[in-house]
């Protein structure tokens, strides 16, 4: 019985180690918090009743002399009545553990007779056991409420949103000024610090607020820093932050720049132990975009060859791939006469969702604090500073931001929203660009020849296990409305229109995807793709689903195609070996096809066939990486050709790039002043006090 309690302690102890490696390695499953600690107890009970196993068991015989009685002989001598009798004895011999044999006691828990070995397998087994301690509860403890930080949210032509949080000390209230002035050069500006808005940061609203910054330049870059109302400059931050305002986009003169879009990512994911605050995600990100060393020449992009629709599903191997746009055939585009420059700048981030994972690896309460907590300790994590301090990021929100699955049915006090959305409207939502309606999460806003419509896909989606299914909705009527008003309003006045989705467009991804993205929703989502295909150069960006893909939605031959980027997670896990993508959709659309046939007689015959192709289809799916985020570059620069440059970099590497060549677009005519007027007499304009922004 001992002999095989030994060898289930081997096996638990086995078990233990796996479920805890793919808890803090692989997937932090909720699920694995509760089976962790009885897989331990187990660990320990079977340990302690178990006898340990020997490497050999010998019978070894022994003879034991007794004297029975001693008497004298007839010689007067004395005689011993001796009586000799034979036992058998067990005995375990204990063999010097050899290395193999020791290496596989510690590494499988393998039984084994050395005190020492087992003790050091007890020892593992326990420090695993704090690491998923840390792991779970240190989101609980970091409360990070002394943070002090500032980011730039969104920026308009002459405005930009500023976020700042400075917690004072025994007191209920700071009043922070915001101090501002032009940058004129690459280091340290000469100009004078002019007097911005008064953050009023109160204990109530856990010491945060955003501040509109006026009455600035388009495309000028400024710089801040804070003061006491007595103009006394604050310690943090030590060097002023810097921002680059949007170009005014009443000014059709061409755009060239670059954003990043990815979601999902929680500290310390996967498990380093003491590094509770780190985010590798967004260490990577920050050597990606400002490297202390020249970084190696990006990828090429090959000259388009051939249709999207030729392409095929491909594996991380291939590193370089470019493809039509789903907008315009590449058989009927020429290369751009644009010369050859140096990389854009990256002007902004669009994050997609899951910035905190309120449920993941365990869940707080319906509980503000427990909420807020979760942000602050991503604006404290240094992994996270390096990047939100030199670069402008817009958000949107998912399920985690709140719970799992979340659908709010358009109720907005139902729990635990209310609680949810008081956090993610103080750190992230209220930097965002201004809704049309205000309390809404959806908005959308213009930089240079791109427009860009960010949806909430949370708070109306409906519950798709009630109702009839043609009413299910997951924008609800009032941003379907807002939605279908502003492709309206960019057909013609924006070149490239990106539609923001937290969750998939896409109905490819299979499992739980079926019932979290827009695969619910197929009545709602086959309208919204019958309008986009309406528009020229549609660009669905999305996150979630923790891998990549590039998704091309086929219309056949009316319309235009519309092409998808899901790109994540930022950093977080990824599920290996399981594939969950189909390449393909089983709805199918006709295409009409041409061939040009060469009769005997020379001449030429147009034949014309319809052939039935997917209505969705993969481009390009990479799984694999716990670190992945897409840099879409934007250049319209020669409108009869503009451009959108993809690269997905995983893992901090370029792992893929796709060029998309869209349909050149009329742009309306501007009426902007602004266009004729040099920089540098804008410049005396704004240090004489005057307010050209309200002229321009």
């Amino acid at each position: 019985m001992a002999a095989n309690l030994a060898i289930a302690s081997s096996a638990i102890s086995t078990l233990y180690r796996i479920v805890v490696y793919i808890f803090l390695e692989v997937a932090p499953v909720s699920k694995a918090k509760y089976v962790i600690p009885v897989l331990y107890l187990a660990y320990l009970l079977t340990t302690h009743f178990g006898t340990p196993a020997f490497s050999e068991i010998i019978a070894v015989k022994q003879e034991v002399v007794t004297i029975e009685q001693e008497k004298s002989d007839q010689n007067g001598g004395v005689v011993t009545d001796v009586a000799v009798s034979e036992t058998t004895a067990v005995v375990p011999v204990v063999e010097p553990p050899t290395l193999k044999s020791a290496l596989s006691t510690i590494i499988f828990s393998a039984p084994s007779p050395v005190r020492v070995l087992r003790r050091a397998n007890l020892v593992i087994n326990t420090l695993l056991l704090f690491a998923v301690a840390e792991f779970i509860l240190f989101p609980y403890f970091d409360s990070a409420s002394d943070v002090v930080y500032t980011r730039v949210g969104a920026l308009y032509p002459d405005t930009a949103k500023i976020v700042v949080r400075y917690p004072a000390a025994n007191a209920t209230e700071n009043l922070v000024r915001v101090a501002w002035r032009q940058a004129s050069g690459p280091t340290d500006s000469d100009a004078a610090w002019r007097e911005g808005p008064i953050a009023n940061l109160t204990a109530e609203r856990d010491w945060v607020q955003t501040v509109n910054l006026q009455g600035l330049w388009p495309n000028t870059q400024y710089e801040y820093r804070f003061e006491y109302l007595n103009k006394t400059a604050l310690p943090y931050p030590a060097t002023p932050i810097r921002f680059h305002t949007a170009p005014d986009p009443r000014l059709h003169s061409g755009s060239h720049y670059r954003f990043i879009a990815s979601s999902c990512m929680t500290p310390n994911f996967p498990y380093l132990p003491l590094h509770g605050r780190r985010i590798k995600g967004l260490d990577l990100l920050a050597d990606y975009l400002w490297p202390s060393q020249p970084a190696p020449t990006s990828m090429p992009n090959a000259a388009v060859q051939e249709s999207a629709s030729e392409s095929s599903p491909s594996t991380a191997e291939d590193n370089s791939t470019s493809a039509e746009n789903a907008t315009a055939p590449a058989t009927n585009v020429t290369t751009a006469v644009v010369p050859e420059s140096s990389v854009p700048p990256t002007e902004f981030m669009l994050f997609l969702g899951d910035f905190i994972y309120a449920d993941v690896p365990a869940y707080f309460g319906d509980d503000k604090e427990a909420y807020r907590r979760l942000y602050r300790r991503n604006y404290n994590s240094p992994s996270f500073r390096k990047v939100y301090e030199r670069l402008p990021i817009i958000h949107t929100y998912d399920d985690h931001e709140i719970i799992n699955n979340y659908a709010g049915k358009g109720n907005v006090s139902l729990p635990p929203f209310p609680n949810a959305t008081n956090a993610f409207e103080l750190y992230n939502a209220e930097a965002n660009y201004d809704p049309v309606e205000k309390g809404q999460y959806y908005y959308d806003f213009r930089y240079g020849d791109a427009a860009f419509f960010v949806m909430d896909t949370r708070k109306y989606r409906s519950d798709i296990f009630s109702d009839d299914p043609t009413t299910h909705t997951m924008l609800g009527d009032k941003q379907l409305t807002a939605l279908y008003d502003w492709l309206g309003r960019v057909n013609n006045t924006a070149v490239f229109k990106f539609v923001v989705s937290s969750v998939p467009f896409t109905a490819l991804w299979t499992y739980e995807a079926l019932e979290d993205t827009w695969a619910a929703f197929p009545y709602e989502k086959s309208a919204l793709l019958s309008a986009f295909q309406s528009v020229p150069n549609v660009i669905v960006l999305s996150g979630d689903r923790h891998e990549f893909a590039a998704i091309e939605f086929e219309s056949g031959d009316a319309g235009h195609n519309v092409l998808e980027i899901s790109t994540s997670p930022m950093s977080m896990f990824y599920v290996p070996f399981i594939r969950t993508l189909k390449p393909r959709s089983e709805e199918v659309v006709n295409k009409t096809r041409e061939e040009i046939v060469v009769k005997e007689d020379g001449t030429q015959e147009v034949l014309k066939y319809v052939e039935e192709v997917p209505r969705e289809k993969v481009i390009k799916y990479i799984a694999e990486g716990n670190y992945k985020w897409a840099t879409i570059e934007v250049d319209t620069r020669d409108y009869s050709h503009p451009i959108v440059r993809v690269e997905i970099v995983i893992d901090g590497k370029p792992a893929y790039n796709l060029e998309v060549l869209g349909k050149p677009v009329k742009l309306q005519s501007t009426t902007a002043l602004g266009a004729f007027v040099p920089q540098s007499f804008k410049g005396v304009l704004d240090r004489i006090g005057l307010k050209p922004s309200r002229w321009f």
